[in-house]
């Protein structure tokens, strides 16, 4: 099935591919990652090579590789999307798969609101401002969705947040 989504390379190249997106160690594992989650959209498929659970555990580092190399990918917000709500489903299981509880994320996303609201803005007027889509700011604020720092610091900034208390 792999060669599918890899019909550019060669038959070694293709069984070194096949060796390095079995391994999340391999050195090239990231990188066929993202070519193959470039190029796949069927979440069946994926999850006939790599588990589930292997791809909640390994979703933020494909997705840190990601930005380093492609800055805007719909793929890769397609991705994202499902690596959330796989997180939402089997939160029971991987409870810290990100290091951290959901509580801190809920307390986050309650002072970006807060924030937000007492600045008069609405949901689609911040996302416009900080470049984002609505559906984002939706998602921080219900504290379903990990950001950068860098999208910290434009919220910070838009917010005029010196701030921000989580606890």
């Amino acid at each position: 099935m792999i060669q599918k989504y890899f019909w550019d390379l060669n038959k070694e190249a293709l069984k070194e591919t096949e060796r390095a997106i079995k391994d999340i160690k391999h050195p090239k594992f990231l990188m066929r990652m993202v070519t193959l989650l470039s190029r796949c959209d069927k979440p069946k498929e994926l999850f006939s090579i790599i588990s589930k659970k292997d791809f909640i555990k390994i979703w933020p580092k494909i997705k840190t590789y990601w930005l380093k190399v492609e800055r805007i990918s719909d793929f890769r917000d397609w991705w994202e999307t499902i690596y959330e709500q796989l997180l939402e489903k089997y939160q029971h299981k991987y409870k810290n798969a990100k290091g951290l509880s959901p509580d801190f994320f809920l307390n986050f996303g309650k002072s970006i609101r807060q924030a937000r609201i007492s600045k008069g803005l609405s949901q689609k007027q911040l996302a416009l401002s900080i470049g984002m889509k609505q559906p984002d700011i939706s998602k921080i604020e219900e504290g379903k969705k990990n950001i950068t720092l860098y999208t910290l610091m434009r919220l910070s900034k838009i917010l005029e947040l010196k701030r921000i208390d989580i606890s």
